[in-house]
């Protein structure tokens, strides 16, 4: 055992056999026999905020304490650290010489969190438990971009040492990425014509609960939501996930992967073992790919389920944060490889990630990575604006969201006028090489039918199933859909770029300026953090009850969830709104396990933005 994980378990009396996670199954007793009580939130809170406090005078206090202690000794030995000299550490002296209350401090904080663990894992299952709440419809889950990890399967040469290990979505990622970046992008990136796998590589979505639950060690992505329903009586018999690999165009999904094949017998199985109809839980781009895979089951020559298929087999559709209309930050990532985290960072971070991964290797890599194109602006102008007026526009907004990219100086064919989502659609194109316009055109459709007859004509359009203004909803009357996303902060709207000396990326985000709104070239309006609230809501709140994109009248429930972090959680805690984060919300949980459970018809709407005014000022309208 390392001296590092001896002092760890001197000094916080942790057992050497305990497991860094939470346990999986669900405890009826603590660990130490006492039987497990539930608290309130608002005594949770004040149990975390205490712990947090100590925990940083003790973090400082120690972590100084005994940096002193190890610089000392190693100055007697060398000059450069020598791990043997860590080894002949006598830990038990410098144990000795730790102050008492330090010592305790540490021991009562790790009793404090495992006791914290125990309380967040479950307390939402078990309570909905202790109601009569329990497992009725099995539950699939479809993941977005982050929570779906890619493994190696390729036998050559050039890819042997990764084999099974993840290259997204995990730790072998951070390796390959920074030991070999070369081979890294030759792995993650699909062949540029045919957008499918380049030669001697293969790469494939992982699968299972192993495969959604964590992105990295240690940053969990959907494991709460898992906990939950394990407490309700979800385990691989009536839960599952439906990983996919999300560079994909969804066309290309089925013709590799067969995923939309596997996904109807998912759920056709799923139904026939347990006599109830599914629930669909998605999460992000996952939300995208769902909604197609609505289309591609009834269509003829495709799913072959015809137009009765989803009524039958379908119950509910629970759409988390999702994407409907596109992420405006995936405009700049395939313009200019760029988005507010790269634009707000110092000049010195700047400097190490263009000498690591340049703008034009970022570029390169978002291009060759179809399937995040389906992430582009949906609904044009219509939706986000023209250049004096856009429908979330602020009352005190002097300067409209309309105008989605700007420049300063306006010169050239880089820098021409101010684009508004529609222009700044074709100056992407047109800036873009031949092979990547292909990719997009034949896989996308980013416009708007006013029409019935237009809306039925697309359902012969696989181009058009990803995108929920051009088509319509299932003929499902009694299919019942869920939109659940977070509010309340700040997200990217509209940028402000100028003409880059760089030959292979012509513009960059103009970082220079912070005035007003506009913070290093970004102007943030209102979202989740990455979705803007135009995409996450209107769709919920308004498209789909209008009578062309919904003409079986399914019914729709919006529940919008303010940004409320707690300030002392990496996360943001359990009523964070963070787009990824959510999926740790307790509220979130809570909602989740009463649809699957069957009760998800005593859920109320809940809105707290204006996105139903906003939605009224969007001309699209009912047919005449």
């Amino acid at each position: 055992m390392s001296t590092i994980s001896n002092l760890r378990r001197r000094v916080l009396g942790e057992s050497s056999s305990e497991h860094s996670r939470a346990p999986s199954p669900v405890p009826t007793t603590h660990r130490n026999g006492e039987p497990v009580t539930l608290v309130s939130t608002s005594k949770l809170k004040k149990l975390t905020q205490k712990r947090s406090k100590r925990r940083q005078w003790f973090i400082f206090g120690l972590g100084g304490f005994l940096g002193i202690l190890l610089a000392a000794f190693f100055a007697q030995q060398h000059d450069v650290i020598n791990l043997e000299g860590l080894m002949d550490l006598n830990l038990d002296t410098l144990l000795e010489a730790i102050p008492a209350g330090i010592v305790k401090d540490a021991k009562d904080i790790t009793r404090h969190e495992r006791e914290t663990v125990n309380y967040d894992s479950f307390t939402v299952g078990l309570h909905l438990q202790s109601q009569g709440v329990k497992a009725r419809h099995p539950v699939i889950m479809i993941p977005g971009v982050i929570s779906t990890g890619l493994e190696s399967w390729g036998t050559e040469e050039v890819s042997r040492q990764y084999f099974r290990k993840r290259l997204w979505g995990s730790w072998s990622m951070m390796r390959a990425l920074i030991l070999d970046k070369a081979s890294w992008k030759r792995h993650i990136m699909l062949d540029k014509l045919t957008g499918l796998d380049p030669p001697g590589i293969k790469l494939r979505a992982a699968q299972g609960f192993d495969a959604a639950d964590f992105f990295i060690t240690g940053y969990w992505i959907w494991s709460k939501i898992l906990e939950n329903l394990a407490t309700l009586g979800y385990d691989p018999s009536n839960a599952f996930t439906a990983a996919y690999d999300w560079r994909l165009s969804c066309e290309k999904l089925e013709i590799r992967d067969n995923y939309f094949t596997r996904l109807k017998a998912h759920i056709a199985l799923a139904k026939k073992t347990s006599g109830q109809k599914v629930v669909l839980v998605s999460h992000s781009m996952g939300s995208q790919v769902l909604f197609y895979f609505l289309h591609w089951v009834e269509a003829e020559g495709f799913g072959d389920g015809g137009p009765k298929w989803v009524d039958d087999h379908v119950d509910s559709w629970i759409n988390i944060s999702g994407s409907m209309l596109g992420a405006l930050k995936g405009y700049p990532a395939v313009l200019s490889g760029e988005m507010k985290d790269t634009a707000q960072l110092n000049a010195f971070a700047v400097y190490g990630l263009e000498k690591f991964l340049a703008k034009h290797e970022r570029v390169e890599i978002f291009r060759a990575m179809p399937g995040a194109s389906s992430m582009l602006p949906i609904g044009g102008n219509a939706i986000w604006g023209n250049k004096t007026f856009a429908p979330d526009d602020g009352s005190n907004q002097t300067v409209s969201y309309g105008t989605f990219i700007n420049f300063r100086e306006s010169n050239s064919t880089q820098s021409p006028a101010n684009l508004t989502v529609d222009e700044s659609h074709e100056y992407l194109m047109k800036n873009s090489d031949t092979w990547y316009q292909d990719q997009v055109k034949s896989s996308y459709s980013y416009g708007v039918a006013h029409s019935k007859a237009e809306v039925e004509r697309n359902a012969k359009d696989p181009r058009k199933w990803m995108n929920p203004l051009e088509t319509r909803l299932p003929l499902a009357p009694h299919l019942k859909i869920y939109c659940f996303y977070g509010v309340g902060k700040p997200t990217e709207r509209s940028y402000w770029y100028r003409e880059d000396r760089d030959a292979l990326v012509n513009v960059t985000i103009d970082t220079s300026l912070t005035l007003g709104s506009i913070d290093h070239g970004v102007v943030l309006g209102e979202g989740d953090g990455t979705v803007p609230l135009m995409s996450n809501g209107y769709m919920c709140a308004k498209g789909w009850r209008i009578n062309r994109y919904n003409p079986a009248g399914v019914s729709i429930k919006v529940y919008e969830m303010p940004h409320e972090p707690d300030r002392f959680s990496p996360r943001g805690g359990p009523n964070t709104g963070d787009h990824v984060d959510i999926l740790g919300r307790a509220s979130l949980n809570d909602l989740i396990l009463r649809v699957a459970g069957g009760k998800g018809a005593h859920i109320e709407e809940n809105y707290v933005t204006n996105i139903r005014e906003y939605a009224e000022k969007v001309k699209i309208y009912e047919d005449r």
